[in-house]
């Protein structure tokens, strides 16, 4: 009977120890907050107003709820820096990509560059172009490709999202730049 016991009691053990050792382990994607960031970066490269929000609030300046929530204004703020995604390469590269989309809006605007699903510029139609156009073109798109790489790069370090995810980030961004 003592021999017995022992092997149970082992057995036991064990079972106990591998339960407790399985653990799952979620990888949480922040995707709302990329889409936040996407929506904001977008709009200030793209020269859109991020939110109407602000409108509204500047055009109503005698309302209750701005004379009420003025005194918190300060945190407010606050609030809205801390949730902003930038660092000085990433007002680089907006800064960078706001110059060349007034160089390739035009091109956008005839279907000769599109925005493909994957976060990145495409050339369509380039049939009717000189040389020298497409050329051009061709850097240009290069030059936006890679600085969308390195943004989505710093995107991720910046919200502390792992680099193998780089790709949903760039999918995140592709919506909006469709827009």
């Amino acid at each position: 009977m003592k021999m017995l016991r022992k092997p149970l009691w082992v057995g036991t053990l064990f079972m106990v120890i591998s339960i407790f050792a399985c653990v799952t382990i979620n990888i949480y994607f922040p995707a709302e907050k990329v889409e936040s960031v996407a929506g904001e970066i977008v709009d200030d490269i793209r020269g859109r107003k991020s939110s109407e929000k602000k409108d509204s609030l500047k055009n109503d300046k005698d309302s209750y709820l701005r004379k009420t929530f003025l005194a918190f204004a300060p945190s407010l703020v606050w609030a809205q820096d801390v949730t902003g995604v930038s660092n000085p390469t990433i007002r680089a590269l907006k800064e960078k990509m706001k110059e060349r989309y007034t160089q390739m809006k035009p091109y956008y605007d005839k279907g000769v560059l599109t925005e493909g699903n994957g976060g990145y510029v495409s050339l369509e139609k380039i049939k009717g172009l000189g040389l020298k156009q497409k050329r051009d073109l061709k850097t240009l798109v290069e030059a936006e490709n890679k600085d969308r790489e390195t943004l989505y790069k710093e995107v991720a370090k910046a919200l502390k999202i792992e680099a193998n995810q780089v790709d949903k980030i760039a999918e995140i961004f592709a919506k909006e730049w469709q827009k």
